[in-house]
């Protein structure tokens, strides 16, 4: 089965804790809200401590149009992409020598934070040597499902294509979507939880030789899922001064009631139970999701310490957030045999599962 074989990710220039990012929303919000101070806890509840950011601080407190947020995002999507490739390809972490650009066959480019035609990753082909005949592939609008789903269509690619050598780039800059002049709850809660972040997998076919120093995440499976009716549980609102959030308190709730099924009719399919899955590798899409993927599967809060890493020190980057929580479980030696299952959930509402064996 096809293997990913390396990963990188890239943290944007500007860390702030959530002290600094509660002391903004409570200056922005102060005239709007009776009970601010209360509504401000989701920021010390969340287990987030700190996050980062692609413009300063000051940026937020003032309004900016469409154009001007897609135009930073245009600039700073390629610019951070370009370095997560070139990271990707030449970690020595996961590779004995690196792959050259010009020998990957295709890119899968995730994003659900700004829009660009031709989409980034053309625009991140004329940064690095890649062939002339590259297949791009952009995937937009999965938000924090884009991460699992990218690789899942990976994984189909070098099915079809054993001999392909592809990557799966994830890039969000959900800080340039964050409206001042806003005041709903459900700005207030993504301001508390979004950030900005890249990464990037290196997916191969079974024909492709790459040397690699420890076992390496393979494919068993995947799946998608979609919910009937509920578009309006998460995703965006289109404006005229841009995208504003949509992030309904059902969330949690949904999750234990519509992954338990999901899973284990997933797993069962290929004759495994979820006592018998060694890693979890879950998007971290906030301290209560965490809580409900381990009511609903019946996992120990062990089984999520990665991913509460991730999010205590990161945030909520959408799509590439659960391809940091890979990239920590890959930095871990692993045995040959270890079962991991990977999942992220995102606006459809809809569900990506991956069942990986490290071989």
């Amino acid at each position: 089965m096809p293997h990913i074989h390396s990963i990188s990710s890239y943290k944007p220039p500007y860390s702030y804790s959530q002290k600094d990012a509660a002391l903004l929303l409570k200056n922005l919000f102060t005239d709007h809200y009776t009970d601010l101070d209360r509504m401000l806890k989701v920021f010390e509840n969340g287990e987030i401590e700190s996050r980062q950011f692609c413009v300063p601080m000051e940026w937020f407190e003032h309004p900016h149009d469409l154009e001007e947020r897609n135009r930073l995002y245009i600039e700073l999507a390629t610019s951070y992409g370009t370095l997560a490739v070139d990271a990707c390809l030449n970690n020595s972490n996961f590779l004995k020598k690196p792959i050259h650009p010009s020998e990957i066959d295709g890119i899968f480019f995730i994003s659900s934070s700004g829009f660009s035609t031709p989409s980034i990753d053309a625009r991140i082909t004329n940064q690095l040597p890649f062939s002339d005949y590259v297949k791009r592939i952009p995937i937009w609008g999965l938000g924090c499902a884009g991460g699992a789903s990218g690789l899942s269509r990976a994984f189909e690619f070098c099915l079809a294509y054993p001999k392909a050598k592809v990557l799966v780039l994830c890039v969000e800059l959900c800080s340039l979507t964050f409206q001042p002049n806003d005041y709903t709850k459900s700005n207030l809660i993504g301001a508390s939880l979004f950030a900005d972040g890249v990464a990037c997998a290196l997916v191969c076919g079974d024909e492709v030789e790459v040397s690699s120093s420890e076992p390496r995440p393979s494919f068993v499976a995947t799946a998608s899922k979609i919910m009937d009716n509920s578009e309006d549980v998460m995703g965006w609102n289109m404006k005229n001064d841009g995208l504003h959030v949509v992030f309904s308190k059902s969330i949690p709730s949904i999750i234990e009631k519509w992954l338990e099924p999901f899973v284990t009719e997933f797993l069962n399919e290929y004759q495994f139970s979820a006592e018998q899955i060694d890693h979890f590798i879950a998007h971290p899409g906030g301290k209560k999701v965490l809580a409900a993927y381990e009511k609903a599967l019946g996992f120990d809060s062990t089984q999520t310490d990665i991913s509460r890493e991730v999010l205590k020190h990161n945030g909520n980057m959408s799509s590439p957030t659960v391809l940091y929580v890979l990239e920590e479980f890959m930095k871990q030696k692993k045995s040959v045999g270890d079962i991991g299952l990977l999942t992220a959930l995102g606006p459809g509402f809809s569900g990506e599962l991956v069942l990986l064996k490290w071989t």
